[in-house]
């Protein structure tokens, strides 16, 4: 008999786990407290597929190589589970630009990047052809003199380097998840119920795990049945879960409440290039080929904090008048010391701009403007398991494929925790 499993939170990582399940002849029950899948942190982000160039912070290469092995699995997971429709347009590859108030040099950082794209190369010899059509094999390569001062201003920038490195648009990846989702009977989704604990049960059915919550702010009194297996990723509620199973938190752990912004670039204008800035002032540049561009900086972008268990009930996804024409300019401001492409945006430009956001939850007590903050460390995660309840931490978006097979090997016995 199919087991039957308990998926909390169906946001991307929920809903990669729930498809993979299913695909293995699993019955899953994916919950979500929204009304729809995938309409938060899921779709508050620009979508990046990290190759593991971003964290110089981190010399012993231990969450480069974690990222990438998240980003080679990443485009065959979603082959699988779409098909055809997984061929996703994806956005300018984007150039590594260091910052000349970066908290590591120019040496220190050529250094990394490259030691890194070695390893990177070695492993995408053994599955070529798996990122989105990008060449690997190609080396990196430092920007001349003259093709960094075309892109960015050299009195900011200190050098920038061309990578492969891409993002998809995050918000027709879940359109594709939720059809698939839709069209699998072997996941049955119940939307508006809030998840609050679990508890340990033997009853007639022969169910370990029953979670309890509520609908409309009234307790499930319609679930009564116990799950075989339960599978928490809550994302920002998934620490409150996991201490109604008793499991601890040993580290100290930050909430921080980000945005991104979202606007049609304007055809009159050369369109921006695709950049990401590290590292202490960090920002991003995502241009995508249906001319739409996401922004985030994080001076500006960054507009809470919270160490609390659960973060704080009042922040918003998406910012009101006038934070969000604020946040909009001050973000472009900021960037457009680096990026002269942007200096042409006016304010009729960003009318039109979509600033929206979620949290962000990791480890460490400071932000990343700190050298030695644990943000700058993104390999102690995974999944976590203890007879039958499965915690999963993905870290970043790049990382929900990979950890989803894991999951389901743990859940269907082929891994540690998983029976």
């Amino acid at each position: 008999m199919a087991p039957r499993v308990a998926v909390l939170g169906g946001g991307f990582q929920g809903c990669c786990i729930a498809l993979e399940l299913a695909h293995r002849g699993a019955s899953v029950l994916l919950v979500d407290e929204c009304d729809d899948l995938l309409t938060r942190t899921a779709v508050a982000n620009e979508g990046k597929v990290h190759l593991g160039y971003m964290y110089a912070a981190d010399p012993t290469l231990a969450t480069a190589r974690t990222m990438m092995a998240g980003a080679l699995a990443f485009a065959p997971f979603l082959h699988r589970h779409l098909g055809e429709a997984a061929a996703l347009a994806t956005s300018q590859p984007a150039a590594y630009v260091v910052h000349r108030d970066s908290q590591h040099g120019v040496e220190e950082v050529d250094r990394y990047l490259r030691q890194v794209h070695a390893e990177l190369q070695e492993a995408a010899a053994r599955q070529p052809g798996c990122y989105f059509g990008q060449d690997l094999a190609e080396p990196l390569r430092r920007l001349s003199a003259g093709e960094l001062a075309e892109r960015f201003d050299p009195e900011h920038v200190l050098a920038a380097y061309a990578t492969p490195e891409v993002a998809i648009d995050p918000l027709e990846v879940a359109r594709l998840l939720r059809a698939r989702i839709a069209a699998t009977p072997q996941i049955e989704v119940r939307t508006g119920h809030r998840v609050e604990g679990a508890e340990r049960t033997e009853d007639e059915t022969g169910g370990r795990l029953r979670i309890t919550g509520t609908v409309g702010g009234a307790e499930w009194a319609e679930w009564n049945e116990s799950v075989d297996q339960v599978v928490n990723a809550l994302w920002a509620g998934r620490m409150a879960f996991d201490q109604t199973l008793g499991v601890r938190v040993e580290r100290a752990w930050l909430h921080r409440l980000k945005y991104g912004v979202s606007l049609p670039w304007p055809q009159t204008l050369p369109p921006a290039p695709s950049a990401t800035v590290i590292s202490g002032p960090f920002g991003e540049v995502v241009s995508y080929p249906d001319a739409t561009t996401y922004l985030t900086w994080y001076p500006a972008c960054v507009r809470g904090y919270s160490d609390a268990v659960t973060p704080p009930s009042h922040w918003v996804s998406h910012p009101q008048d006038p934070e969000r024409s604020s946040m909009a300019a001050r973000t472009v401001a900021g960037l457009a010391d680096l990026v002269p492409a942007l200096r042409g945006l006016t304010p009729a430009h960003l009318e039109p701009a979509v600033v929206k956001g979620g949290v962000i939850v990791a480890w460490g007590e400071t932000d990343i403007d700190d050298p030695h903050s644990e943000l700058h460390e993104r390999f102690r995660i995974g999944v976590h398991s203890d007879r039958g309840h499965h915690s999963v931490d993905p870290g970043k978006l790049t990382m929900a494929p990979l950890f989803a097979l894991e999951c389901a090997d743990r859940v269907l016995g082929a891994g540690p925790g998983g029976s």
